[in-house]
Order: structure tokens, then sequence, then C-alpha cells
């Protein structure tokens, strides 16, 4: 093992450092509190500077959840103190660092003992301390010691600078005297008045002001450290442009954007007091809105199948399953379909496409754990609520199903998507997924768009203008939510607000409706929106079709599997998804003769769409299309239907 050599160990820092500074760095000494995602960071970063002494603080250990951003963390450190590991892992990169450990972190009796003999304070506390943080710049500002808050925000960082003589951390944000609630806004508008991140922040709700925790990233830590290891150098070294308080820095990688301004008057300006009333409203509302409560861990391995299981798409988020453990091998699963009241389940297709789509799930979930399955449906059981007994097998070797990983991460996209044509590889993989006896016809290119677009924006105008469609759609949409458990949550719908709040007061009754559309053209916005737009944005529209026409029972649970092997090949792949299967429903009631309403231009335009899709993939396809839908590369949607939790859906 080689001897530690200081002067080679740091010495690619010269050039950019004169070997005077590096041995100055070496005699200074830099307190940081807090030893989690950013300050366990910030003393590696400063010890690979070449910092020769830290005093560290931190009162916790490191968990599972840390493992996303922080440093230390690691399976083998996990109930671990974070001092003690940030400190071996610091004396692995400069044995010879002085370091002292305060591993009951920090607090009024202890805060002159850690600040002792340093030039330079890190914040790395927790975002939820804003009592601590407080109290440890005024006392370094009473000690004329520079201070530094370099905070993680997205997937960028947020700091400021508070040197001695200058403007004060308390006069800068102006916390005491208010509530936690209130300090923790305060805190944030501060810290970053751009609210660069917000654009991007995809779930709120993962904000949890009650259990003190909230969203965070590597890229973010990472970010913070730097610009730290920055500022902390110019201090030191006296060297370089300063900008402390009430100057502030936010730079954002996800946006590329830099911003730096003066906040003259801190957060007692009046645009800042402006954005703190509004943080206040808004923290109030977070406070109001009930946590989601975390499901129990499932008990068993049927109950880890079953968990996965659920995932599995179903028309409208209706589930059409519920569940019946026998033991610890065999399962029941007891279908339904809803065609006494849901339009488009007039003959239960769609729900036995769902169930089909449920027992794939199922079986990839049990091959990713060693297991087989082995499904008979219960012939006695009528068509409307059949059944399923599912019995397990061990394999005598585990099998790699790369599907299983996809089941939760499978979602729909209504919103407009790249028109970027499939690649080679992603259509070869997504044709291959189907198995034996099913094919794809692809729709694509200008004029495959263009014609989907049409029939859509046609299809369209029948679900909006038929009555007994309009008690489906009204139960259907959550509102004002970005989840729903049961329905679709109306952020999901790829409509624009405005868009949702004209659809919201139409729905409150069918006389709107009707209203709207006989004399204000009240189909045009939703069919634009929802059905032409996304027509014409994605890669390709695609029809599976079946070997044989599909007619019964059995066919149509075949199906709903081969199109859950090709919707999670799809998430596989990168790809958006979302299922057109309207049109293809319509039609079979055109050629079965079903009567779905008595509206009589209903019925005719549905004949006149029958045609258009007879002319777009031939009449023998059509009798056999299993499923339609469109498919695209982009982002995933920030809003999706979840699922009932397990127990809702078990029967026994």
């Amino acid at each position: 093992m080689s001897l530690f050599d200081h002067e080679l160990a740091f010495s690619r820092n010269l050039g950019w450092l004169t070997q005077t500074e590096q041995t100055l760095l070496k005699s200074r000494r830099v307190a940081i509190a807090g030893m989690g995602g950013v300050g366990g960071t910030h003393l590696l970063t400063l010890a690979r500077l070449g910092i020769g002494g830290f005093h560290i603080a931190d009162p916790d250990v490191f968990e599972l959840q840390n493992f996303n951003r922080q440093s230390g963390a690691t399976m083998q450190t996990q109930g671990q103190t974070k001092v003690q590991v940030m400190a071996d892992m610091a004396r692995d990169i400069n044995p010879e660092l002085d370091i002292r450990s305060f591993p009951e972190g920090i607090h009024a009796g202890n805060l002159d003992e850690f600040l002792e003999g340093v030039h330079l304070f890190v914040d790395g506390l927790d975002f939820f301390a804003p009592g601590i943080r407080a109290q440890v710049f005024r006392r370094c500002a009473e000690l004329q010691i520079p201070a530094i808050t370099a905070g993680p925000i997205g997937m960028g960082t947020a700091y400021l600078l508070f040197m001695p003589g200058g403007m004060s951390f308390d006069e800068y944000f102006r916390l005491e005297g208010e509530t936690n609630e209130r300090q923790y806004v305060n805190f944030l508008v501060g810290l970053t008045p751009s609210s660069l991140q917000r654009s991007y922040l995809v779930d709120p709700l993962r904000l949890n002001l009650a259990e003190q925790r909230g969203p965070s990233t590597i890229m973010g830590c990472r970010l913070a450290t730097g610009v730290m290891g920055t500022e902390a150098l110019k201090i030191l070294l006296q060297r370089g442009p300063l900008y402390p308080a009430p100057w502030f820095h936010t730079f954002d990688a996800y946006r590329m954007t830099y911003r730096r301004g003066k906040l003259r008057w801190g957060n007692r300006g009046p645009l800042q007091t402006l954005k703190r009333h509004l943080g206040y409203r808004q923290v109030a509302r977070l406070l109001g809105t009930p946590a989601p409560v975390p499901e129990p861990t499932p008990q068993g391995l049927m109950e880890e199948l079953l968990a996965l299981a659920r995932w599995a798409p179903s028309g409208d988020n209706t589930q059409p399953w519920r569940f019946e453990i026998r033991d610890t091998r065999h399962l029941v699963i007891h279908g339904f379909d809803t065609r006494d009241h849901v339009i488009y389940d007039l003959q239960g297709h769609a729900s036995q496409l769902a169930l089909g789509a449920l027992l794939e799930t199922l079986e990839i979930a049990a091959r990713a754990r060693g297991h087989d399955c082995q499904i008979q449906r219960r012939l006695d059981t009528p068509e409307t609520t059949p059944c399923f007994d599912i019995r397990l097998t061990t394999r005598d070797s585990p099998v790699p199903e790369p599907l299983a990983a996809h089941i939760k991460a499978r979602c729909t996209n209504r919103f407009p998507l790249s028109r970027k044509p499939l690649l080679p590889r992603d259509r070869v993989a997504l044709e291959a997924s189907l198995g034996a006896g099913y094919r794809v016809i692809w729709l694509e290119g200008r004029d495959g768009l263009r014609r989907m677009a049409r029939l859509l924006y046609d299809n369209a105008y029948i679900r909006l203008t038929t009555p007994e469609a309009y008690p489906v759609h009204r139960q259907i949409i959550q509102w004002n939510s970005q989840y729903s458990e049961d329905r679709l949550p109306d952020q999901a719908l790829g409509m624009d607000p405005l868009g949702l709040k004209l659809m919201r007061w139409a729905l409150g009754s069918w006389r709107r409706v009707h209203f709207l559309n006989t004399y204000l053209g009240g189909t045009l916005l939703p069919r634009l929106q929802m059905d032409v737009r996304p027509a014409l944005g994605c890669a390709a529209h695609f029809v599976i079709i079946a070997n044989k026409p599909v007619r019964h029972l059995d066919d149509h649970i075949a199906g709903g599997r081969a199109v859950q092997r090709f919707w999670l090949t799809a998430a596989g792949q990168g790809l958006q998804f979302q299922p057109e299967l309207t049109p293809l429903i319509f039609a079979s009631y055109v050629r079965e003769q079903v009567e779905f309403t008595r509206h009589q231009p209903s019925i005719e335009r549905a004949m006149r769409l029958t045609r258009e899709l007879q002319g777009l993939i031939g009449t023998d396809a059509l009798e056999s299309a299993v499923f339609m839908g469109r498919i695209g590369y982009g982002p995933a949607p920030a809003a999706r239907s979840l699922r009932l939790p397990l127990a809702a859906l078990r029967c026994d």
C-alpha cells in the first residue's frame, strides 16, 4: 500500500491554484452542519480541494431513503451514523485531516464549540430546520465568520453568501417570529426568488410538510456542492469576485439557466412580500390536503403478485376484477363487465380485454419470481362474470422476465407526442411481443396520421353527442386531480385548463351538453384537443389483428393478453401509448347490429365510421381487429390513473 503524500495527492489542483494557495488551504478549517445530501458531498469536495480541518455535525444515521442523493448512503452503511461514515470517507481521501465530529448535531449548547477556530461555515442542514439554521448564521455574523448556504432545488441549485459586515441572514430571510411553515416559505422564496424549477415539478404532493420531506435529486446536490466549493475557494483565498447577500444566485441544469439578482431589501421588498404571502396560502392548502396513505406491504407471494397484477389496464380505469386468495398456491379471479351501464362495453368485450391483460400481467409477475401460472377458466360461470382459477408451480430454474420491470411504469398518454418515426428495433420488438396468431397494421407517415385524425374526429362526435355516453363521461372523471385510484384524473385527459373548465361545466347536465353541441359548436374544442392534436402528434397509429375473427370470450381474453405484452414492450422501449378503442367498438356494434343508442344521427355516423375503418384497414382485418391505438416518443405524463388498494380488490 502506498504511503500518503499530501503534495502529490493535490498536485492536480495546481495551475488553477498556486503552490502557496494550496498550502494555505491545508491550514484552513471549515465547519459543515449536516452530512446528508449536500453536507456530506460538501465535505468530500472540500477535502479534495485540500482543506485540512473540519468540524462536522449530524445526529442522524443512513437509511434506505437516502440512497438517491447522499454520498455516504450504501447497503453497508445503513444504520451507521452519518458523521462517522463521512469522516471515514474524507480520511480515505486525506488521512492527515483534522476532523472534529459532533454526532449529537448542533444546538445552542455546543454552537460556540462547533464554530471555534473555523474560517468558514457551510450550511448542509435539512431544509426543514429553519430554527437552528438561523441560530448558526446569527452566531457566524457575531463571530465575523463568512457563511455559505447552497441548496439543491430540483435539478439545479440556489446559493447565497453572507459575509462579515454585509447583510445578515436574519435581515435577508426575515424568519424571526414566524411559524415553522412560514419560515419554510421565507427561506425558499429568498433562496430561489426566480422559481426556475417550478415549471418541471411533476408531482407537488411529494412535498409533505407534515412529515418534513420533499423531492430531491443527486444532480441538484452535486451542482450545489460545485458552486459551494468555488465560492469557498474564493473566500478562503481572498481572490475572485464575490456577490454576497443581498445578491442571490440560481442555476438550473434542466432549464440551462443561470440567474443572479439583487434583493436590496431581502424578503422585505414588495415583490418578495407578495411571493411570501402567496406561498403562505399555498402551504395552507398543502397542509389541508390529506397526505397519501402508503399501502401496507404485501404479505406473502400471492399478495406480491396481485399488488403488481392490479396495474393491468382497463377501460376508464374500471378495474373489472376482484381477487380471492384460497391458499399460498391457489388464487381465484372474479371478473365482471359493465355492459349494464357503459355504452362502450355493451357486449362485455372491453372488460374481457382488460381481464386478459390482468391474466398476462399476473403471469409475467409470477415468472419474474420463479413461478409458472396454470390458468383455468371456470366453464360454468357466465360470460358476464367469468371466474379463473390460478395455481402456482415453482420453476426448476429461473427465467428472466424483462417485461415485469415495466408493469407499474406502463400508462396512458393522451398528449401530443413527437412525430419521429418508429425506430426499426422498436417496431421489431413490438411486433414480436404479440406472439403467434397476431399481426400489426401500422398507419403512419403524413397521410396515415391525417386519415386517422379525420377518423378520430368523426368518432369523437359520436362519443360527445350520443345521450347514452353522457352518464359514462360524467362518472369517469375525477376533477382537479393529478391521480385517481378508480377514475381518470382530469389532468390526464390531454386538455388545457380552459378546456377542462368548460368540460366540467358542460358535464353538469345533459341539457348543457346538448345546448353547447347544438348552438355553440361544443364538440369542436374537445375534438381538437383530445383527438386531432394527439392523432397528428405521434409516430404511428396501429391496429392489432388476430389471425382469425374475434368472436368469443376466450378470443377477447387472449387478445387482451397480447395487447398487454405489446403495451409493456412499448413501455420498455421508452414509447408512449394511448388506446383508441372506441372506433372498433362502434364498428362492431354496426356489424353485429347491436343497438347502442336511439339517437339516429349517432347510428348514421357510426355506419359512416365503419366504412372509413374498412377503407383504412380492410373489411377482413376489421372482423379480426383486437385493439387500436397510437404510439410515439415523448415524456411520460405527469398525471395518470392509479389503482384501488389491494384490500379493496380482495373478496375473500
